[in-house]
Formats: C-alpha cells, structure tokens, sequence
C-alpha cells in the first residue's frame, strides 16, 4: 500500500481523481510515495510519485469524455465545454512534461544528488517520467479516434488500465507500467536511499524543512551546485499530518519530542500561504515557548522556496528573518492583555456577552493551540468563540504526560467543536536519543498514576507511551555531591568540557532548577558564579516576564531556567540540578511533579545530567539506577 500525501483525497476531487488515488493506494508498494496535487515552486501537478526502485514520475489526471474533445494536436487541445463553447488547453501530456522538467531543474542543483562524472555528468542520479491517466476514456476510444498518433501509448492510461473493477485490469500490469515511465531514460543503477529521498523532499517541499548545514558554493567544473550537509526533514507522519489536517477542527496528541510544535508551526504556514487574507493566531501557555514558536514561525514565513536564491538564503537574511506574515504568535495572558484588552477574571463575562451577542472581540480564521493540556476550560470556551464559525479551524496539540497543572479535559464541551475521527497521534519521540527515552520514560511510568490520566472518551485516550528513534547516544549522568555548590561546580566545568572537547555552543546548553530558593540558599545565585568562575557567560530566562520576552534562543549563553518555563524546548545538553528539591515538598500534586520532571529530562537531545545533595523519593529511585550500574560495570570488568 503506498504512502499517501494527504493521507484521503479531498472531497472536491474529480471522480476519476478520486479513482487513480483509491487504485494507487491500493496497489503500489509501501516504498511508494504519493503527493496528490502538491505545491512545487509555483506549480502544482496532479500526483508526483517518488519511489526507492523507479525515481520520480508525474502524472496528469483528465476527466475528458469522446464528447469533449473538438481538435487535437501534439501541442494544443480544443475541447467543447457543457455552455457550447470552445476551450484550447495545452495537450495533458505536454503539461505533465513540462511539469516533469520544472521538478528535474530544481534538483539538478543539489549536488548530492546529481553525477559527477561520466556520461550524465549533473543529470539527476534517479530517472524521471511523466504521464497522463485519462480516466474516462476507454483503450477502444484511443484507438478509434486515433488519439495514439498524438499521445505516446506507453505514456497513457486508460480507464481500462486504472480501475480494478474493469475486467481486464491488472495490479502487476498498473505497477509496472508505472515504474516504466520513468526508466525509459535511464535505469536507476540503484535504488534511491532514505537520505537522498529527504533530499529531493527537502528542496521541492520547503513546509517540511527543519535543518541543514549549509557549505559555502564553489562551482565544480563550472557548474555551480548547492552542497547541503546533516539534512534534517519531517518524517513522512509529520509532513502529512501538517499537510492533510484538512479544514475544521483537529486534534493531535504526542509524546515529547514528537515534532508537534514543528507541525503546527508548518500547518500555520500552509493556511497563511493558501489563505493570505485569514487571519491566524497560534497561542501557547508559557512565554518562552511563544518565543519559540514565534522565531520558528518567522523562519519558516520567511524561507526562500528555492534555496537557489542565495543572496537570501546565504545571506543576513536567513539569520535575522522579520515578519509572521498573517500570523499572529502569543502566550495566553499576553493575548487577554495585549489583543482582547481584557483580564482573565473577566474571560466568563465576556462568554456570555458574545454568546448572547453583546460584545465585539478581536476574531480569527485559524486558531492553532500548542500544549493544549495546559489551557483552562474557559480559555478553550473563549478561544472557541472568537473562531470565524465558517472556518472552523482549530488545531489543538498536547501531551498530558506533560500536564502540569489540574486541567479538566472534554474539549466538546469546552469548545463545542466534536474531534471524534478527527485526532492523530504521534508517538515517535525524535528529539531524544533512545538512552533519554527510555530513561524518562521509564521514571514516568514508576512515578505517575497513569490509570488517573485515562479518559472515558475513545478518542482522547489515556497517556502515550513513546516510541525512540534508532538514534543512540550517551546513558543519562547521575550524579551526587556534598552539597549544592559541588553540585554548582561539577556543573559549570561539565558544560565548559563539553564545549571544549565536543563542541557543543553554550546555546544548547541548559541547566534546570526546580526552586530558586530554600531556606537560607539561594540556587540560582550558587549557579550563577560557578559559571562566571568557569569564564562562561549565561542567561536567566526565568528572573522576570521581561527576561521571558527578552529571550534570545540563537546567544551564546548558557540558559538558566526553571522547569515549568522550559516546555518545548530543547537543548543538545542539560543538566537538572538539585533533584532533592523534586518532588517540592510543599507541593501536595506529586502527579504534577512526576510530570515536571519528566518534561526537564525530555528536553535534552544528547546529553542529560541530574545532579543532588540531599535525599527524595526521586533521589532513592535514581540512587538505585546508579548502584546498579557500578555493579553491573564490576560484573562485566570480572567477565
């Protein structure tokens, strides 16, 4: 079953359309990519096939009877229209050259996937091909208006060809024609593999871009090629849950580090490209996220489609990109006090005011919400009532493995919206290595009521458990000291070796606190000169909401945070000190604190560190963790 983008067809589709996406579906290997009438650089194409064993083919899709066509030729069509008239349209088949060739000079640039020498030397690596399916014609009607002495037959699909209820229709006889299409150039001398696939998806596909480390051009044989090195895409679940979302209202719940943040931030673009004149709102809960979101969001509005444009994409501006377009990025509260003008006490006054029609409010077209499990019922009901009732368009994402706070949770009820069949899942966990996953997980599980986070309905569930990529990486450090300035120090000289010996940017590194003060000590203070002994300069994101907003992800700072201020983030290295502080002794919800500690460890990419001086429930859980790993370590030196 091939792999299709967007996941259904949409429903405004023609018949035959709707046809050749059901058969290809159907019948095309698993290995098989199909993009139904995807953007490309301007363009948009009926379908654009991309396959491990046969490369690229584009197809062009006419729903055209023996009554509409009038005059034919090999370059232009006149067809009689249902008013009586008459309509010249480029031959299909020439379109979806044209359209072929249009896909081939976007990627012959990249260098990667081009040859270098020899007989193709800077043609694409893969074959290309293209096609046209006319679903509404017959063989019989080929043959006896003679439309094959215009049309290449073996470039040509029938009715009879693809639809599995038609007598002579064949499954081994549909997929070989289609591999067909693009070999008759060339053969692939072999199959593509998964990087160069995310390659040739990075360049026609910019929604899908997360990074690539750009090298400077230098033209090779005099050809001026674009090197790109650690490409980095959305897998192909991320790309088509931004993409096939659809309209209406749509939920997705995710494990941490499952790319929600980068989906919505995708799926916002995607609506302000298809609908300039909308206006779009994306709300987040804490701050520092919206920052976040609001720099990704930039970049992605922001982002040349071709990457060939390089006095855009090499220059400043790919730095410093200004400007959301259509697209509004806020915390909550800084939206009540900055959009609507209005406190949160007054939010259920102003329910009933515009429910009864009485008060005028800011309204959106799109409403994209990110950690949605943080959001009060009456936020949702306010939210819900400043959507424009045409669009519907609401996204919510959360992971309640991530809750922090005592939300009740029926998002009919607290928007009127049903998800019901129209929720997604990702349970992939990208962010973390597989040590980190499993690590935190494993805590979590130990730890959290699960049974006290299952819902009654069906399509809300209960917590995800998340699943780790192959990535692997370092086991999570645990480690304890005499006290919180040992603590302090083994820190600031961890985070200095790491830059110096791995190379790891003081940008990615972060330390989280759960208090800043207890008693007599002040952590952060300790925190704050062991690092300036160290010669490394920091951040605190958490001193004050004007640090929040003043937040800058890309400085050379170590960042210092509290947990609750680092959700969605993520760093290659932190390191969570004074463990003994968790579960927080004054706080009575330990279900909150398991989760807490859960969302500080998932926000490390490669290196995780936890650090304490004293004594919890956590700390005798993770002591345990590390005796038995120097008992193992001693089993395996006397092995």
């Amino acid at each position: 079953m091939a792999y299709m983008i967007p996941e259904t067809i949409r429903s405004s589709a023609t018949a035959g359309e709707r046809l050749l996406f059901r058969t290809m579906k159907q019948v095309l290997p698993d290995d098989v990519i199909v993009y139904y009438e995807p953007e490309i650089h301007g363009r948009r194409p009926d379908f654009v096939l991309i396959g491990p064993d046969f490369g690229m083919v584009v197809l062009e899709v006419k729903d055209y009877t023996r009554n509409t066509l009038y005059q034919l030729n090999k370059d232009e069509w006149t067809l009689l229209t249902s008013a009586g008239t008459h309509a010249t349209v480029k031959n299909p088949a020439l379109q979806a050259k044209e359209y072929m060739f249009h896909i081939k000079n976007v990627l012959e640039k990249d260098q990667s996937l081009v040859h270098l020498e020899g007989k193709y030397q800077f043609k694409l690596k893969f074959p290309c091909g293209y096609g046209t399916v006319f679903t509404r014609l017959h063989e019989k009607d080929m043959v006896q208006d003679h439309l094959y002495t215009i049309l290449d037959p073996k470039r040509t699909f029938t009715r009879d060809t693809i639809d599995p209820d038609h007598e002579g229709f064949s499954e081994e006889q549909f997929t070989e024609r289609i591999y067909s299409l693009s070999s008759m150039t060339f053969p692939l001398r072999e199959p593509l593999n998964r990087k160069e696939i995310d390659a040739i998806r990075y360049h026609l596909f910019p929604e899908v871009r997360i990074s690539a480390e750009f090298r400077e051009q230098v033209p090779y044989k005099d050809q001026l090629l674009l090197s790109l090195r650690d490409l980095k895409a959305m897998d192909l679940h991320q790309e088509n849950l931004a993409k096939q979302l659809g309209d209406k209202n749509r939920l997705i719940r995710g494990v941490a580090g499952s790319g929600k943040t980068l989906i919505l931030a995708s799926r916002a673009k995607l609506l302000a490209k298809e609908h300039p004149d909308w206006k779009i709102l994306i709300l987040c809960y804490n701050i520092s996220l919206s920052r976040s979101i609001e720099s990704l969001v930039r970049r992605m509005m922001n982002e040349p489609d071709t990457l060939f444009d390089f006095d855009h994409a090499f220059g400043q501006d790919r730095k410093n990109p200004t400007g959301t377009g259509n697209i509004i990025v806020r915390n909550f509260h800084a939206w009540l006090r900055n959009d609507l003008k209005i406190s949160e006490k007054q939010i259920p006054f102003y329910i009933t005011k515009l429910k009864a029609g009485e008060a005028v409010l800011p309204g959106y077209d799109a409403i994209l919400i990110d950690e949605g499990q943080d959001f009060e019922p009456e936020w949702f009901q306010l939210v819900s009532s400043l959507l424009n009732p045409e669009t519907k368009s609401l996204l919510l994402v959360e992971d309640r493995a991530q809750s922090i706070y005592k939300r009740k949770r029926s998002y009919v009820q607290d928007t009127g919206l049903d998800f019901r069949g129209r929720s997604k899942v990702l349970n992939i966990n990208y962010r973390n290595t597989a040590q980190i996953v499993s690590f935190a997980w494993d805590f979590y599980r130990v730890h959290s009521t699960l049974k006290q986070k299952v819902v009654t309905k069906d399509f809300e569930g209960e917590i995800i458990a998340p699943q780790s990529t192959k990535r692997k990486g370092y086991e999570p450090g645990i480690v304890r000291r005499k006290d919180f300035f040992e603590e302090a120090a083994y820190v600031a000289k961890q985070i200095r070796l790491l830059h110096e010996q791995r190379s790891v940017p003081l940008s990615g590194m972060l330390i989280l606190y759960r208090v800043r003060k207890w008693g007599a000590y002040d952590y952060v203070d300790a925190l704050k000169k062991a690092l300036k002994k160290e010669g490394l300069p920091y951040y605190w994101l958490t001193e004050t909401p004007e640090s929040k907003r003043n937040y800058d992800r890309n400085a050379e700072t170590v960042t210092i945070s509290t947990i609750d201020s680092s959700k969605g983030l993520d760093f290659r290295a932190v390191f969570i000190v004074h463990l003994d502080m968790l579960p927080f002794p004054l706080e009575k919800d330990e279900e909150r604190e398991a989760s807490l500690l859960y969302i500080a460890m998932t926000r490390a990419q490669e290196y995780l560190c936890l650090t304490y001086s004293g004594e919890s429930a956590y700390t005798r859980y993770f002591s345990d963790i590390a005796d038995e790993r120097r008992q193992q370590l001693i089993r395996d030196r006397m092995s």
